[in-house]
């Protein structure tokens, strides 16, 4: 078993902005895992606010490399259990290895990773098309570019709801908002009213990870869904969630791969809740591995890769009629250029 990586970076057709970052580049880890036969890909990108970066991935990676290169280990589940202590305060390097793991283990099994969790692609919901926060007029311009039936819309400004209005005028689309944190509970509450009248489906974040009796409050007179993202990291936020958001938001990357990120649709499912699956911007070696388990869930955000100007890999086709996997087994995205650097 051998183990290696790639640095990418990913350029954006337009800059980026949500309520605590903007970026025009996203620079992201590619795994992958060989063994005499197969290969397998997998991919996180880095994120400042959550202190992950392409330096504290591989030190991580460089601690498991013994352990993966060993091949003491049969299942991607015992491979996550094995790593679990170094990458404890990392869970995006265990996303990647996690999800390279996925790829080889359906490979080695001659299936794509839905067949072997015995999934029905038919069942795959929609993806969203994400519109970072900008003035108006970009926002608008960004819409018109992408026409989707379905838009999320980064909230967190002085004029949330002017934007929603404006937009609404241009489009019969869903949306839905996400605040990422930036909302008090008394203006999450006043916003819902307003926003429910504009076809807005949920409220994703609306308040502080922190702000627990705030989102009591927001869950009991929100005149919307209000669902759970940076609430919601890993496996033990789950229950902590429920009770206060009708819908968990779980990010791959910030779970540790795609491992507990089924035992926590799973979860969430048991406890009522309606499940989405998010992206960090991947490109489409982590785009195509969430589209594979999409079918479990009631949302899907997988737009990542479409908010590319270039992308390093193929892999899955999304459109708003169908979902087109790749051909090959496994995950089966792949690479399609030399990497910059490897390990």
């Amino acid at each position: 078993m051998k183990l290696s990586y790639f640095v990418k970076d990913l350029p954006l057709k337009h800059t980026f902005t949500i309520a605590h970052q903007s970026r025009d580049v996203q620079d992201t880890l590619i795994v992958k895992l060989e063994d005499a036969s197969f290969y397998g890909l997998g991919e996180s990108t880095t994120n400042p606010f959550y202190g992950m970066t392409i330096a504290n991935m591989i030190e991580c990676l460089e601690e498991i490399r013994p352990i993966v290169e060993r091949g003491n280990w049969k299942t991607p589940e015992r491979l996550w259990e094995l790593g679990k202590e170094v990458f404890k305060n990392n869970p995006f390097a265990q996303c990647a290895l996690d999800m390279a793991a996925w790829d080889l283990f359906a490979k080695q099994k001659g299936k794509k990773l839905y067949e072997l969790l015995e999934l029905n692609p038919a069942n795959i919901p929609l993806t969203n098309f994400t519109i970072g926060i900008d003035t108006i007029e970009k926002m608008v311009s960004k819409m018109k570019e992408v026409d989707w039936p379905i838009y999320k819309i980064k909230l967190g400004t002085e004029n949330d709801l002017e934007i929603i209005k404006e937009l609404r005028k241009h489009t019969d689309a869903v949306f839905r908002i996400d605040a990422n944190c930036a909302w008090t509970a008394d203006q999450a509450i006043a916003y819902s009213a307003e926003l429910s009248k504009l076809g807005v489906e949920f409220m994703e974040q609306p308040l502080g990870k922190d702000d627990l009796e705030g989102m009591r409050k927001v869950y009991a007179e929100s005149k919307l869904p209000v669902m759970a993202d940076e609430s919601c990291i890993v496996e033990s936020d789950v229950k902590k969630c429920h009770g206060l958001f009708h819908a968990v938001n779980i990010k791959l990357v910030k779970a540790g791969g795609i491992t507990p990120g089924l035992r926590m649709i799973k979860e969430a499912k048991s406890l009522g809740m309606k499940t989405m699956v998010g992206c960090m911007t991947e490109s489409s070696v982590g785009i195509t591995a969430i589209a594979h388990i999409a079918a479990l869930l009631d949302y899907v955000d997988m737009d990542g890769a479409m908010l590319l100007s270039h992308d390093p890999a193929k892999g899955v086709t999304i459109t708003p009629e169908k979902v087109t996997f790749p051909k090959g087994n496994g995950i089966g995205a792949e690479l399609i250029e030399e990497p910059i650097e490897s390990n």
